[in-house]
């Protein structure tokens, strides 16, 4: 296994096809999630991925924002095979580093059920107060 990695968000660098069957097929949170539906959500957000030494992506993180006053990171996905080299920190912090450095980002937002350690590491926090989010699931016919 490479030892060097490196961070980027060159959108021309992500393997589209290995993120949609990383997501749909392995993930908790994106079961079953179409290919159409994978790309729509990638043009519509910041992409970011981790290379190892040979130029094969290992992991992948998009952020959907406004650059302005709001990010959620989200589709937070290390290849399993890889996972154990604080790939999860690299990503985490690239994107912590770009959104600070090339937007207003004011706050950024995520859901986990079981990363809550390696966020907590970068400033992430339960919301103070009660829970006001509120969710509403659309209906497609």
């Amino acid at each position: 296994m490479p030892t060097t990695f490196r961070f980027s968000r060159d959108v021309a660098l992500i393997d589209r096809e290995l993120v949609h069957h990383w997501l749909s097929d392995q993930s908790y949170w994106a079961q079953g999630r179409t290919r159409e539906t994978q790309d729509a959500a990638m043009d519509a957000s910041r992409n970011y991925c981790i290379l190892d030494a040979d130029d094969r992506q290992v992991a992948y993180a998009r952020v959907v924002t406004d650059g302005v006053t709001f990010a959620w990171l989200c589709d937070v996905f290390v290849d399993e095979a890889s996972r154990g080299h604080g790939l999860g920190k690299m990503l985490v912090e690239g994107v912590i580093d770009d959104l600070q450095n090339s937007s207003m980002v004011k706050r950024i937002v995520l859901a986990t059920s079981t990363a809550d350690g390696l966020y907590a590491r970068y400033g992430f926090a339960e919301s103070p107060g009660p829970n006001r989010y509120m969710i509403r699931q659309m209906q497609r016919a």
